[in-house]
């Protein structure tokens, strides 16, 4: 298995606060993987580990079997859209544009290269009519795939989001997930926090079930079953069409 994340004996706490114990696992190459489990379970916990955002109590974690530190430019990351200023002053292409941005040269102007493929990547995203419109003019699916045609114009070997399709329509996040299923599809590798459980098989292949706690992780044909969301869920599973 050609693997992309390995995590040994993880475990954070805030405070006093438990908030992860003893995770250890392994993401492949090449999976959409969901992140799951009820609020405060340590999702977004786990994703701010991964990326050296938070500082850990104990264990390991190698990306492309070395550290984030040699591989920073391969990692996009989207977090959770109520964590970000909207009000902040830039359009819409500026902000795409900031995924072409060298951090070893952040002074750097565009060149006709990175023109292009924002261009392409706006076109992909749909936003081309919107690419001069300010961020906070947009509405929330719009906000979501601005920061995701960020995300493309990195282009990454791996990308995170947390929480992606949390409050916005239900176009635009059929419109995103064939972007990403795309992405899988030229060997990317992306994790996704994410809530809804009736769209769990349709959307992964691949899931990490938390309850501060490694419950499973596997591919989702394998460990997405009623036990095992009993145990995520700790008994109040929320209500979904089933199995």
């Amino acid at each position: 298995m050609n693997e992309i994340i390995n995590i040994q004996n993880l475990s954070v706490d805030y405070g006093e606060k438990n908030v992860l114990e003893n995770i250890s696992l392994i993401i492949p190459k090449g999976v959409l993987c969901g992140i799951v489990g009820s609020n405060g379970s340590g999702k977004t916990t786990l994703m701010k580990s991964i990326l050296e955002l938070i500082k850990i109590k104990s264990g390991e974690i190698k990306i492309f079997d070395t550290n984030l530190k040699n591989n920073r430019q391969k990692i996009a990351y989207i977090p959770q859209r109520t964590s970000i200023d909207w009000d902040f002053p830039a359009t819409v292409n500026e902000v795409v544009m900031m995924g072409r941005i060298n951090p070893k040269n952040l002074f750097s102007k565009p060149t006709k290269n990175d023109k292009e493929i924002v261009k392409k990547i706006l076109e992909q995203v749909g936003l081309t009519t919107f690419a001069e419109r300010q961020i906070s003019q947009l509405s929330g699916g719009q906000q979501q795939r601005t920061f995701l045609a960020r995300a493309l114009a990195q282009e990454a070997e791996l990308y995170l989001f947390d929480e992606p399709f949390a409050g916005i329509d239900k176009a635009s996040e059929d419109s995103i997930m064939l972007i990403l299923k795309q992405l899988q599809k030229e060997e990317k590798t992306i994790l996704i926090i994410h809530h809804d459980l009736n769209s769990i098989k349709e959307y992964f292949d691949y899931l990490i079930l938390l309850n501060k706690n490694l419950v499973a992780a596997g591919k989702t044909s394998d460990i997405f079953n009623k036990e095992n969301l009993e145990i995520t869920y700790q008994g109040r599973l929320p209500v979904f069409s089933g199995i």
